[in-house]
């Protein structure tokens, strides 16, 4: 007895079926529109949260997570006050303001122990960061 498959006995097994080139259009748009989403750009961040705490009298703790897509050689860090992608030899080093963290009018300083950074600003006001 020959064998015969299950795809030669199907009428319809060879033939896929008959859509508008419209549908086709809209099913591969969808498919790109979904793995596009939530996806940055190589070399940009984004901040996810930040939570600030004034519960102490003329101090404000602010921590902040963002989500970054860097390029290779590169870490998350921060630039001009905002996440950015920085060379990963500058997080390695613990040299925090070589990434230029401050905004344009403030001074940058390393902690004493490498743990963070002070943007200071022209009034006299310190703001210190550590990083995690």
């Amino acid at each position: 007895m020959a064998s015969v498959s299950r795809s030669a006995r199907r009428k319809d097994a060879g033939h896929w079926p008959k859509m508008s080139s419209t549908f086709w259009a809209v099913v591969l748009l969808t498919a790109l529109l979904l793995i596009y989403c939530g996806q940055l750009a190589a070399g940009t961040c984004e901040i996810v949260t930040l939570d600030r705490d004034s519960s102490q009298p003329r101090r404000t703790i602010a921590r902040q997570t963002a989500r970054c897509a860097c390029k290779k050689g590169q870490i998350a860090g921060t630039t001009r006050a905002r996440p950015a992608c920085v060379d990963a030899g500058i997080v390695r080093k613990k040299q925090w303001c070589e990434m230029v963290p401050c905004l344009e009018d403030e001074g940058c300083d390393l902690l004493v122990n490498k743990s963070g950074w002070t943007c200071t600003q022209p009034g006299g006001r310190v703001k210190t960061t550590t990083a995690l």
